[in-house]
């Protein structure tokens, strides 16, 4: 299990600047997801490594985080970020 990365389409860009805004400075944390988060990348780097190997985003992509991955985060640069769970 992965998360999911694309580019946004217009309408999920609408969407998302509705949903609140989480901020994280430089930092490697492990993490796990006890339900499913969508969220659009404002800015920012980060690597996330599960089991099945790793992925990386930043500015611009909208990423799903499936309920139930675990995994660890490594942000290269500063991340701000629209999220949403469900």
């Amino acid at each position: 299990m992965k998360p999911k990365i694309k580019k946004p389409n217009d309408k999920e860009i609408a969407e998302a600047k509705s949903w609140p805004i989480w901020e994280k400075e430089e930092s490697v944390f492990p993490w796990e997801y006890d339900t499913k988060e969508t969220c659009l990348i404002l800015e920012g780097k980060a690597i996330v490594k599960t089991s099945d190997g790793e992925v990386e985003f930043g500015k611009g992509d909208y990423v799903e985080f499936p309920l139930g991955l675990q995994c660890s985060w490594e942000i290269k640069r500063k991340i701000r970020k629209h999220y949403a769970f469900g």
